[in-house]
């Protein structure tokens, strides 16, 4: 990601916020929680096939297996971020995400299932 670790203090303070009432939480709690829950997802699913993109706040490569390393990504999830809120910590399954179109996976690599919700 870039950017120094979220704690897990401050990730999980700003993932309450942001699932409490996503409307209400600011920008940044929104985007701390976001970028915490990707961090966990990429500690937990280590590896570079799958990259998974919640604009506009981050990006993680994870999942093991045949990676890349110019270009697009051959296996790519994205989705906005209340989807990856809710898809990480349980309130939206990978099924009924992708079958609402709120979740936008390309490659045959790009299933999440068995990744999510991530453990907090």
């Amino acid at each position: 990601m870039g950017k120094a670790r979220i704690s897990e203090a401050e990730g999980a303070a700003a993932v309450a916020v942001a699932t409490g009432d996503f409307e209400t939480a600011s920008r940044d709690t929104r985007a701390t929680a976001v970028r915490y829950l990707l961090q966990v997802l990429a500690d937990a699913a280590v590896g570079n096939s799958v990259e998974v993109r919640v604009p506009p706040f981050g990006a993680v490569q994870c999942i093991e297996g045949p990676g890349h390393t110019r270009g697009t990504p051959p296996n790519v999830v994205e989705m906005d971020a209340r989807s990856w809120l809710e898809l990480a910590t349980g309130t939206l399954t990978w099924a009924d995400g992708i079958a609402t179109a709120r979740i936008h996976a390309s490659g045959q690599r790009a299933d999440l299932t068995g990744y999510v919700p991530v453990a907090l």
